[in-house]
């Protein structure tokens, strides 16, 4: 895969923050639209999808499968991290806590990270593949004299 041209690192923001806006409504209009298994690991794998577009946000140049898997290695770090109870205890006292940390380990909640992280994956490297291919494409403007 091509590197990105340059003067892209803007955009790939702009479209990461785009991302993670339309995930959070997402996600919340999964939780407030649907229940049961459904929802949770929907929102098991949005919540990896929302970190694919953060990382993406912070580091617009890393390839897709980088940004998949800084996500995916973040996901499941949270998720074993509640083996130790200390998300749960900072869950009871925060609404933030519990809504960035979780509270219990859920252990199939680590096979609908990997789906978010996949789903993310595939959408960055084909608009990657779509942004690399039309800069190549584009016209060159001519040498000024």
């Amino acid at each position: 895969m091509r590197p990105l041209p340059r003067g892209s690192a803007l955009r790939v923001r702009a479209v990461a923050a785009g991302a993670a806006a339309a995930t959070l409504t997402t996600g919340l209009a999964v939780r407030a639209g649907a229940d049961g298994a459904f929802a949770k690991y929907a929102g098991s794998a949005l919540y990896t999808v929302l970190l694919c577009a953060l990382v993406a946000f912070f580091a617009p140049r890393a390839r897709p499968v980088a940004v998949a898997g800084a996500a995916l290695a973040l996901s499941w770090a949270v998720e074993l991290l509640q083996l130790t109870g200390v998300p749960g205890e900072l869950a009871a006292r925060s609404t933030a806590a519990r809504l960035v940390l979780g509270s219990t380990f859920n252990a199939p909640d680590l096979f609908w990270y990997a789906v978010g992280a996949a789903a993310a994956w595939g959408v960055h490297a084909g608009a990657r593949r779509r942004a690399t291919a039309s800069s190549s494409a584009a016209p060159r403007p001519a040498a000024s004299r």
